[in-house]
Parts: structure tokens; sequence; C-alpha cells
């Protein structure tokens, strides 16, 4: 635990560390969500790439090596060995995108919710102080738009990275549908 804390607090001097802790203290517990659901995002992204790179393109391998290999390809069992292979290659290619999708939708609501849980704050603020002390105010207001520029920054890059992921899904998918051509 020692080794922890002492590995925290040499981190805790670089620069853009600091300055990361900084902003997510900042930013109020509406942030905290926002990076673990930004941080499940991810994991889901590297599964995606992972699959598509590694392990797709073994089973690619074998299903075509399977269909060459077969005299009949017109039977009612080869045209049902093709689709369920093809069936099989889509799910696989397709899984976990739509939870990104849903996941690319849910971060500028965490974002918005933090511009409300910011503005309470504020109103908390004014309600007790009045409105004499803006340096009381100003922590309610960067909690308040802080989540939201981080929201909507994560919904653009993760908007970029789950069309690009789709697309990819679907070239491989077209692709694997073309090397088992029922005509050759």
């Amino acid at each position: 635990m020692n080794d922890i804390a002492s590995i925290w607090a040499m981190l805790s001097d670089v620069p853009l560390v600091g300055s990361i802790e900084e902003l997510m203290f900042r930013g109020g517990p509406v942030l905290w969500w926002l990076a673990i659901v930004m941080l499940v995002f991810w994991v889901l992204v590297l599964d995606r790439i992972l699959y598509f790179f590694w392990a797709f393109p073994k089973s690619q391998h074998d299903w075509v090596l399977k269909w060459q290999q077969r005299t009949d390809r017109h039977s009612w069992y080869a045209l049902s060995q093709r689709s369920a292979w093809l069936s099989a290659s889509e799910s696989g290619l397709k899984r976990s995108l739509s939870l990104m999708k849903v996941l690319v939708a849910l971060f500028p609501m965490l974002g918005l919710l933090g511009t409300v849980t910011g503005m309470i704050s504020v109103f908390d603020v004014m309600a007790a102080q009045g409105n004499s002390e803006p340096r009381l105010m100003a922590a309610g207001i960067s909690m308040a738009t802080i989540p939201t520029m981080a929201g909507m920054v994560a919904a653009l890059v993760g908007m970029f990275v789950y069309s690009r992921l789709y697309g990819l899904a679907e070239r491989k998918q077209l692709h694997l549908e073309r090397l088992l051509r029922i005509h050759s």
C-alpha cells in the first residue's frame, strides 16, 4: 500500500497527471461516472479491434478452407452450412457494437447531468451567500461546464470510433460472403 502511495505521489508531480486530477476534482462526481463509462467504451473498442484483427481472420480462414474443400456447394446442407457460417460471422463481428452505440449516446447525457448538478451547486451558494461571492460560485460553474465539455468530446470521438468499427465489420462480412461464393 505504501508503494502505491509513493507512486501516486510521484505521478502527482507530473504536470499532466496533476492537471487531470485537478480537472476531475473540479468536474465533480458526474465527471468520474463519465470517466468510468468512457473506460468501458474503450475496453469494448479494444475487444473489437483484437477480434477483428486476430480472432476473426482465424475463423474466416477455417470457414473458407472448409468451403473450398467441399465438392458439393449447391445442396441444401451445403447452403445451410454456408448460411450458418455467415450468421456466426455477423454476430461475432457486430457483438458489442450496439452497446457501444448506447454508451456513445450516454456520454452527452452524463455531461448534461453534470451541468445540472453544477448549476444546483451554484444556486445553493447563491442562496446561502448571496451574489456577492463570485469565487464561491466559480466552483459550481466549473462543475457545470467541465462535464458538458467532456461529454461532448467523448461523444464526438465515440461516434467516429463506432462508425469506423461498424464499417469495418460490414466490410469484413461482405468479404467473407464473397469468399464463400456458391458459384466457383
